[in-house]
């Protein structure tokens, strides 16, 4: 079985059922399974009728949208794989996705993507053509022989589709579920981004996997708005619900998520935990800022909700008085926040990054559970995940059925199973030092308790992921800031937190010099860097790095301290061999640091 036998058995079984929902012209359109089929149907003939081979990549640089999806089944369709790059990516990091996977195409949304998609013609040799998803082109580019629109792509497809029906169906029926199905690449801690190399097997265990953890159907509505090109919402957002045939429903953007919710009524979300800390902050400022019964009753409510809480963490049931409370909290108090979740909502899945526990145990008593997992681009992704009846606080849930965890003597966390990738592409010499023996080596560390329920207790990486659930591998920015002449160090700070910080060590020399060029009084170094005027001028020295590196937002550093003294090896800071002690410095500063992130 391949992922697209699974897509057309669906599409066959729910015919004009929907299968999708678009905001369209001020309101959510359906766009039924039948539909849905026909549309990858053309898109792969019309792929194959400009020369697809089987075995070749093609790059899918798009924002959330169904053109997403019928792009990657049409691909995958002509026994190929696809390569989704995130639609925030620079040119930069496009080309060296759309280069180093060796793609022949290219699908992209827009005309500002495109912009992007025709920059890398002259260093993407084998890049070919870029079909567009909107239809609205600048002018120049209409006839642009390296061009096309995807409904051009789809109407060559049906003209060449009578004759050729035939060889369509049989190149996707014969698929193997160990083909290469994507090429997702991951930032590593050091050097370039990696390519993991996930088949189509990787993608349908990890699929069956959770379906058996969690009831899904025909009866439910996802809400996609994390990005398809993060594995996360490619398997649980996407196949999960093709392969259980549920309606996907496709978020504006992230800012229109919660009227969004109040539109599509979803039952399921799969989020980051920075969405769930941001309706936890909505709460409780609102709940604050109320006077009189109504904060004395959301208080109330918010205490009995952690009563539950604490009844779950205990491993206990709740007595009849508390339950008898708690329902009527969930009328006057949780049924309201209920509505604001569209008035469906089973759970949510939450991934990417730690959910803080807190936010966990509040959901949890209100009666919308907060289901957290772990898991890596490299094992497609899931290996623990908590579920109905399967939960506890402060883990990320028991081991998936079919995968195995063991916990090396350093304590880090291995794992092996069908959905764990085959290794990095074009990349023997990171695979060979992932890939062990059949086990790969995550990198975190953990430890199983006797109940089989992992906790995750450190990282062995230095890679930051923030609150958000983006990755960022912080030494290619703090070498680029220490080039600077007036940063003499860098370390960055945001694990788990909603942004970048930095600690900064000033060349000091260079700092008093600018002092004196612009009249700065000041007594001792600590005041000066103090001054306003010096902060500012950082301030604008970041924008600088920033810009000329086209370094992407979420992995900007928003705030700093500035650091009075060198690290050193007096100060057990730096190795001897001067490599920087990340855990020491935070620990040291970790104050500063925090302080940061109080407004």
């Amino acid at each position: 079985m391949n992922l697209v036998q699974i897509f057309f058995e669906q599409a066959h079984r729910f015919k004009d059922k929907p299968g999708m929902l678009v905001k369209r012209d001020g309101k959510y359109a359906e766009i039924s399974w039948s539909e849905w089929a026909v549309k990858v149907e053309e898109l792969a003939a019309g792929l194959l009728a400009e020369g697809l081979q089987a075995g070749e990549k093609v790059a899918l640089l798009s924002e959330n949208r169904p053109e997403w999806a019928f792009a990657d089944l049409a691909i995958l369709a002509c026994a190929c794989a696809d390569s989704p790059i995130y639609p925030t990516n620079t040119t930069t990091q496009v080309e060296y996705i759309v280069k180093d996977s060796g793609a022949v195409f290219l699908f992209v949304s827009t005309v500002e993507q495109l912009k992007k998609g025709l920059a890398l013609f002259a260093n993407c040799p084998a890049l070919k053509k870029i079909f567009v998803f909107d239809e609205t082109l600048p002018a120049d580019l209409h006839d642009h022989e390296q061009v096309m629109t995807l409904n051009k792509l789809m109407e060559n497809g049906r003209q060449w589709l009578p004759e050729n029906a035939e060889r369509l169906e049989a190149i996707w029926q014969n698929i193997d579920e160990n083909d290469l199905a994507t090429l997702i690449y991951t930032s590593g801690t050091t050097g370039d981004p990696k390519g993991v190399m996930l088949s189509h097997k990787n993608f349908i265990s990890n699929v069956e996997a959770c379906s058996k953890c969690v009831r899904v159907d025909g009866t439910d509505t996802f809400l996609s708005h994390l990005p398809l090109s993060h594995v996360l919402e490619r398997m649980a957002g996407y196949y999960l619900p093709v392969y259980n045939g549920s309606v996907i429903a496709y978020a504006e953007s992230i800012d229109k998520v919660s009227l969004n919710m109040s539109e599509v009524h979803p039952t399921i979300m799969i989020s980051v935990p920075r969405l769930f800390e941001k309706i936890y902050d909505r709460i409780f400022n609102g709940a604050r800022q109320s006077t009189g019964l109504k904060k004395r009753l959301a208080f109330w409510a918010f205490a009995l909700a952690g009563k539950i809480s604490a009844c779950k963490r205990e491993g206990r049931q709740p007595g009849g008085l508390l339950r008898l409370q708690h329902n009527l909290a969930e009328k006057l108090v949780f049924a309201k926040l209920g509505e604001r979740l569209g008035g469906r909502l089973r759970f949510f899945i939450s991934g990417g990054a730690p959910l803080p526990q807190k936010v966990a145990e509040f959901f949890y008593g209100a009666g919308y559970p907060i289901f957290e997992g772990y898991g890596l681009t490299e094992t497609a992704p899931v290996l623990t995940v908590n579920y109905p009846g399967h939960m506890k606080f402060g883990t990320v849930g028991p081991v998936l059925d079919g995968v195995e965890i063991k916990i090396a003597a350093d304590g880090e966390i291995m794992a092996k199973g069908p959905n764990v990738a085959s290794g990095y592409y074009n990349n023997p010499q990171g695979t060979a030092a992932a890939f062990v023996d059949g086990w790969f080596y995550t990198g975190d560390v953990g430890r199983l308790d006797s109940d089989n329920y992992l906790k995750i207790t450190d990282r062995k990486k230095d890679l930051i992921v923030t609150a958000g659930g983006k990755n960022i591998a912080p030494q290619h920015l703090e070498n680029l800031l220490k080039m600077d002449k007036y940063i003499s160090e860098a370390m960055l700070y945001g694990d788990r937190k909603k942004f970048i910080s930095a600690l900064l060590v000033p060349d000091f020399e260079k700092v008093e010099e600018y002092a004196r060029e612009n009249d700065i009084l000041y007594t001792d170094i600590k005041g000066l860097l103090e001054n306003p005027e010096i902060r500012a001028m950082f301030g604008r020295r970041l924008d600088k790095v920033h810009q000329e590196n086209e370094i992407p937002g979420y992995e900007q550093v928003k705030k700093f301290l500035l650091l009075s003294g060198e690290f050193s090896l007096d100060n057990n800071e730096v190795t001897p061999t001067l490599k920087l002690k990340r855990k020491i410095v935070t620990a040291k500063f970790k104050s500063e640091l925090d302080a940061l992130y109080e407004n």
